[in-house]
């Protein structure tokens, strides 16, 4: 453990990759590193990208990636993938579709499976973020896939979040707007050489439009790019650093990362609590009789929810 922290604290990509494997893998010993790693942790600039599959987000990430480390910037990329539902896996194949940054020194790339966790993250990504952090990542940039109102829970973990389409996209910006819409601060319309690329811009600032804006309001921006070629990207790097700038200004940045810790205290209260409380009780006789009582309508589960947390002192 100690040669793992010390490799982190020197940023060797190795010992990082380690360290992440044993926080996805193995729950005692990723609590001894995260103590250890805890003092050495700060929060980076977290930008989150999401939008619907095939919409260009790996090969957009890439573009950003180059244009950032042209700036000396160092970089992480955390790629989650959707896991298989039979299986548990990922296709994680975004070092290959990343391309030449994947070798960049200053750049280090890990795929992470949603693994079931509702919302499109998985819960070890704020702990990946810590580590990377500790490692001397400037930047951290999480791409996850966002196809509908429960991928969007990215947007607990970055502060700056980028939504990205294509034109034409039809049935996708019904979804957008049942979650996505709420939740970005740029907006992208990707492979923007397509057919309806403007049509697209003036639906989506339309919906963007804050009722009773003021000076002090955030509007999103749209934002056309052709990633495969990096037209508009020095447009939307400019959106990302104004972002920056604004929820700087207005201590909003601070504001966000006290949500982000208060999030993951009580996401670990919850998990011990399962292991201790909940978890036990579901194997008690108590609950079993409970759940004869219900099934005879006997007592109501509200009370029986009382009673069974009562007599465990809860």
């Amino acid at each position: 453990m100690e040669e793992i922290l010390k490799g982190i604290k020197a940023g060797e990509e190795r010992a990082v990759a380690r360290a992440i494997t044993l926080i996805e893998n193995n729950p005692s010993e990723r609590e001894r590193l995260l103590q250890g790693l805890y003092p050495l942790a700060r929060l980076p600039y977290l930008i989150g990208i999401t939008g619907p599959p095939g919409s260009g987000k790996s090969t957009l990430s890439e573009k950003l990636i180059r244009a950032w480390r042209a700036r000396g910037i160092r970089i992480g990329v955390i790629a989650v993938d959707p896991s298989s539902q039979s299986s548990g896996g990922a296709l994680l194949g975004d070092r290959i579709r990343m391309g030449d940054v994947a070798v960049d020194q200053g750049v280090f790339i890990r795929s992470m499976a949603t693994r079931g966790a509702l919302g499109g993250l998985n819960p070890v990504v704020f702990d990946t973020v810590l580590l990377l952090s500790a490692a001397g990542y400037d930047y951290i940039l999480i791409e996850t896939v966002g196809v509908g109102q429960n991928e969007i829970d990215i947007v607990n973990l970055a502060n700056t979040t980028l939504i990205v389409t294509i034109p034409a996209a039809g049935d996708e910006i019904q979804s957008l707007k049942a979650g996505l819409m709420e939740i970005g601060d740029i907006f992208v319309i990707n492979k923007a050489d397509l057919a309806g690329a403007d049509r697209m811009v003036l639906t989506l600032e339309q919906m963007t439009a804050l009722e009773g804006a003021t000076e002090e309001s955030w509007l999103p921006p749209v934002l056309k790019t052709i990633a495969t070629s990096g037209e508009g990207l020095p447009g939307l790097i400019e959106g990302i650093d104004r972002h920056y700038q604004y929820i700087n200004k207005y201590g909003l940045l601070e504001e966000k990362r006290k949500v982000i810790i208060k999030k993951q205290l009580i996401s670990l209260l919850e998990k011990r609590l399962k292991e201790r409380v909940l978890e036990p009780l579901i194997g008690s006789a108590e609950f079993k009789r409970a759940i004869s009582r219900m099934l005879n309508f006997e007592e109501d589960p509200y009370t029986l929810v009382e009673k069974l947390l009562q007599e465990k002192g809860v």
